[in-house]
């Protein structure tokens, strides 16, 4: 990362609330063309999550923890914030000296831009401004949030307008917190209702929403130079597992997560 950093732009992408078992077996089936083309070995890695729920897991990540993954081993991270005794900062960590990734981007001469999602991203209470409050620059709408149909879409055309206004030689840290897959998602799901409410296909059918749209924003950050890509998500969330229904408790479902990260080279 040492190399990467300075370098190449930086794309990170979190799939508000994705499962891993239904963003895996989607990817097996085929179901997910844009994504599997970069996914290592056309499959997502399977990864523990930081925390339970979206403000836990983005403080957690924006401070270097990305989602751990699901094997022993120490697992040395891409991004750490500088303190004595970290058992996870190696030598080809990127090791910046403020208290979070977003400004130690910056410190490094990145644009850093949000474009939110869910509610902790859209600045309408002092809560939901702490986190888009980390970058230079953020957007929110009710357009981009979990009522919207079309959230994802949106949320992409904005990123666009993005890197086209950003002078050609700024690196860009682009976060993109995709709401699509939170609750409610039923209407993803041709022939469902808002009475019979989201389930575990209705939230498939949201991931393979994203997927449709997902291969613009790739484009888009590509279109300068080469981007360094990070897309996972920050939890997953239950659907009568167990008895249980959502998320902020700790079950399989919620702490274990897709993970994948790569390059996307620039066209020609």
């Amino acid at each position: 990362m040492n190399e990467v950093v300075g370098r190449d732009d930086l794309l990170l992408v979190t799939l508000d609330t994705l499962r891993h078992d239904v963003a895996a077996e989607l990817a097996a089936a085929g179901r997910l063309p844009n994504l599997a083309r970069h996914l290592p070995g056309g499959a997502w890695e399977e990864r523990h999550a930081p925390g339970s729920f979206t403000y836990a897991s983005h403080q957690a990540m924006f401070a270097g923890f990305l989602p751990t993954p699901a094997t022993p081993g120490s697992h040395p991270r891409l991004f750490a914030a500088r303190f004595a005794g970290s058992e996870t900062t190696a030598g080809r960590t990127y090791v910046f000296d403020t208290p979070d990734l977003v400004s130690g981007l910056a410190a490094a001469g990145y644009r850093t831009v949000c474009i939110g999602g869910v509610g902790f991203f859209n600045r309408q209470g002092a809560l939901g401004g702490v986190l888009p409050g980390m970058f230079q620059e953020s957007h929110w709408e009710p357009g981009f949030g979990v009522a919207s149909p079309t959230s994802f879409e949106a949320q992409v055309e904005r990123a666009e307008q993005v890197v086209a206004a950003l002078p050609a030689d700024r690196r860009l840290f682009l976060f993109l917190n995709a709401s699509a897959l939170h609750q409610p998602n039923w209407f993803h799901l041709p022939g469902a209702t808002r009475e019979a409410g989201d389930t575990r296909a209705s939230h498939a059918a949201a991931l393979e929403y994203v997927d449709r749209h997902i291969g613009r924003l790739f484009t888009a950050m590509s279109s300068r130079r080469r981007c360094f890509a990070i897309v996972c998500s920050d939890h997953g969330t239950t659907y009568g597992d167990d008895g249980y229904t959502g998320h902020r408790l700790a079950h399989e479902a919620v702490w274990t997560v897709p993970y994948a990260h790569f390059f996307l080279e620039p066209s020609a």
